[in-house]
């Protein structure tokens, strides 16, 4: 783990993986800068995503905060075409890696999701979680753990509490949009 960023508007890569090792999701990012909250992360429109059997390019302007915490990447949309606000995934050892172009994380399955409209707040997930902790063998100090916060962070998402209220990651947003990043060519 480093203490050491890129300059803001650098290219950089956050990078998941499974409780096993295994490859999950991989993220072109352009590094935003930091706050009291953690570090900042952004995805232009067109930007790329992938992991082992699938992919997208991101239709949606969006900034992930890589908090001090190390169990969780908080990832906020700008006007997302399905009405996705917010997405956290819960993870492990979410942190900055010894190349400090390159965040990485566990990831643990359990999500909080807001979505505008009827949908709302809720915990998303929970099959694969039970599945996975069965298959990964998840401690179970661990799974208490992240159960616990799966229902904080639904409840602080709810309440729109900083940085889960929308005035934190529109500030992230609006930092993002100046940087006026092109979208990426075939991913």
């Amino acid at each position: 783990m480093s203490d050491a960023r890129p300059a803001p508007g650098c290219e950089m890569v956050f990078r998941w993986r499974k409780w096993d090792g295994s490859p999950h999701w991989r993220h072109e990012c352009v590094y935003l800068g930091a706050d009291e909250w953690g570090d900042w992360l952004g995805q232009p429109v067109g930007w790329h995503s992938s992991r082992p059997g699938r992919e997208f390019t991101a239709e949606a302007a969006n900034v992930t905060l890589v908090p001090r915490r190390t169990d969780f990447a908080l990832t906020v949309n700008r006007d997302h075409p399905n009405g996705m606000r917010i997405y956290i995934d819960l993870g492990w050892e979410v942190r900055w890696s010894s190349d400090p172009l390159l965040a990485t994380g566990v990831d643990m399955d359990l999500d909080v999701v807001r979505v505008e409209g009827d949908r709302g707040t809720w915990v998303d997930d929970r099959d694969e979680w039970a599945e996975h902790s069965v298959r990964y063998g998840y401690p179970p100090e661990v799974m208490a753990h992240l159960e616990a916060l799966a229902l904080d962070l639904e409840e602080r998402v709810r309440t729109r509490v900083a940085p889960f209220d929308d005035a934190t990651a529109d500030t992230w947003l609006d930092h993002l949009e100046a940087l006026r990043l092109p979208p990426r060519l075939g991913g």
